[in-house]
């Protein structure tokens, strides 16, 4: 599918945990699939994980027989409140975030990337709820859909990551293959509802969501608090 059909395949290391967002994972997984590179999906231990709807996902590599060096180190969202304060997930992310040509995210992966450090001196996207929770890990927020700041490129949230696969491919790869992948998914989005941000969305619907995620975000407010401080 690319220019050189018999160079190596690109490596994608994507990590997996209880309670992510199970899009984060697949949207760009599904990109990079198409465009024929090689993905590990790597969990602390090989137990499969439960992500935040109730599916599971079995990792194919842990934390211990990752590759050393990787093409594309990623990180999806979801529920990472106790990812930021893991040590051995952090220093998993830590290490190979050193030596991988792109350092990337989806949603609120790019709260982990920062708390292993992974996001000094870069600008990241994250879901529009948490971009105020991300600026409090010290990372310069930026509101777009895909941010690109050098070798780090991050999504914004959930669905933002099969436009954020699509951009690093044309990266790492060329326009062309991440053209193929997106005909392989057949995205050509229409969707049937204007609503899918804060400033199109109905005033009572951004409400609600804000009122359900601060009922739900005590964890992660207290675990980016707690990351301040060590880091202050």
């Amino acid at each position: 599918m690319t220019e050189n059909p018999g160079a190596p395949a690109r490596t994608a290391a994507m990590l997996v945990f209880d309670g992510m967002t199970l899009l984060d994972l697949v949207g760009p997984q599904a990109v990079f699939t198409a465009a024929g590179m090689q993905v590990s999906l790597v969990g602390a231990t090989p137990d499969p994980v439960r992500c935040d709807s109730g599916a599971r996902i079995e990792p194919t590599a842990t934390f211990a027989d990752c590759p050393a060096e990787v093409d594309v180190l990623f990180v999806p969202g979801g529920d990472v409140s106790a990812l930021l304060s893991d040590a051995a997930v952090l220093e998993f992310l830590a290490d190979r975030g050193r030596t991988a040509g792109y350092v990337t995210s989806v949603c609120t992966g790019s709260m982990v990337l920062a708390a292993a450090g992974l996001l000094d001196g870069h600008r990241a996207a994250t879901h529009w709820a948490t971009r105020e929770l991300l600026a409090g890990l010290g990372v310069e927020v930026s509101a777009e859909r895909v941010c690109e700041d050098g070798n780090r490129i991050t999504g914004g949230g959930v669905t933002a990551g099969i436009d954020f696969g699509l951009t690093l491919v044309a990266r790492l790869l060329d326009a062309e293959t991440a053209e193929f992948a997106q005909l392989v998914l057949e995205y050509d989005p229409a969707p049937p509802f204007d609503a899918g941000t804060p400033q199109r969305a109905r005033p009572e619907q951004v409400a609600r969501l804000r009122d359900a995620l601060t009922g739900q975000g005590a964890a992660l407010v207290a675990a980016v608090e707690r990351v301040g401080r060590r880091a202050g």
